[in-house]
């Protein structure tokens, strides 16, 4: 397949992107081109600014591919100022779960439906993040009905590749031994790794599945076994005060984790959530 990839340098689009080579696909990564690439020769590339129509047109008016995938689609004028000027057999949106205004345990893909919501062509800054992304999938459902199309809809991405810090941030303030404030250590939060985010994205692109999907880690894990785990790995203790820094997963809702069934029908199976924490906080505490 001829596939091209709008964000693969970066985070899980790394594992995506050389799933895709791995897989025989002629790939072509756009991007600003300000993020060096490890892909070598092994992927042809386009250099354009997402946040400019006339950059995009120049770079891909009469062009075709049998797959777009796009890791940075924020808003609904993202969405519009991509596929105005691109054709492709199959697009591929980098949604996410924020898109549950209500989400909960074993949440599906039928809690939200953008046909239904209301589309307003924005920009990412004039709406939060939750809103910015159901704008996206509105304007993909409603301005190109025709267009076959995923949304894969994933909770918070963790792995090695994570500039966000968020799960980092832990492990860090345990081994300074500096307080944080933590709302609700029982808190249970459900994640993707980058590998497994990565890799369905690529699945999405080479498979018959079409729709909003779910892309979820098997499981859920509270903040008290994060830092539990973090203990017992560097023998320190978690200092936890009112007065601490703010911890990165407050104000998550509890139990919010997603049905994975569609996803695991068409033959994709997902990966141990526990298992997929210890791994990347294992990297994060080599030496301990």
């Amino acid at each position: 397949m001829n596939i091209l990839v709008v964000g693969g340098t970066r985070f899980f689009g790394i594992p995506m992107t050389e799933k895709l080579i791995a897989d025989g696909h002629d790939v072509t990564i756009a991007t600003r081109g300000r993020t060096p690439d490890s892909f070598g020769g092994r992927v042809r590339r386009l250099c354009l600014d997402r946040s400019d129509e006339a950059s995009i047109a120049a770079a891909l008016d009469g062009r075709r591919f049998d797959a777009v995938i796009d890791k940075i689609a924020y808003s609904s004028n993202d969405v519009k100022r991509l596929l105005d000027h691109v054709e492709c057999g199959k697009y591929i949106l980098m949604s996410t779960s924020s898109v549950y205004a209500d989400i909960g345990r074993a949440t599906p893909e039928s809690s939200f439906v953008p046909a239904e919501h209301r589309l307003i062509w924005c920009e990412r800054a004039d709406f939060d993040y939750a809103e910015a992304k159901r704008q996206a999938e509105c304007a993909l459902v409603q301005r190109y009905p025709e267009q076959k199309y995923a949304a894969v809809r994933c909770p918070v991405v963790i792995g090695s590749h994570d500039y966000t810090g968020r799960l980092r941030f832990y492990a860090e303030k345990i081994l300074a031994g500096e307080p944080m404030h933590i709302d609700d250590m029982d808190s249970r939060i459900s994640f993707i790794h980058e590998r497994e985010a990565g890799e369905f994205l690529a699945y999405a692109a080479e498979n018959e599945i079409f729709g909003a999907v779910n892309g979820c880690c098997r499981g859920d894990i509270s903040v008290r076994e994060i830092i539990g785990f973090i203990e017992q790995k560097t023998g320190r203790k978690a200092l936890l005060s009112d007065s601490g820094e703010a911890a990165p997963y407050n104000g998550y809702p509890s139990f919010a984790t997603l049905d994975t069934s569609k996803a695991e029908a068409s033959g994709f199976m997902f990966g141990d959530l526990e298992k997929a924490v210890h791994e990347t906080l294992d990297g994060y505490l080599i030496g301990y």
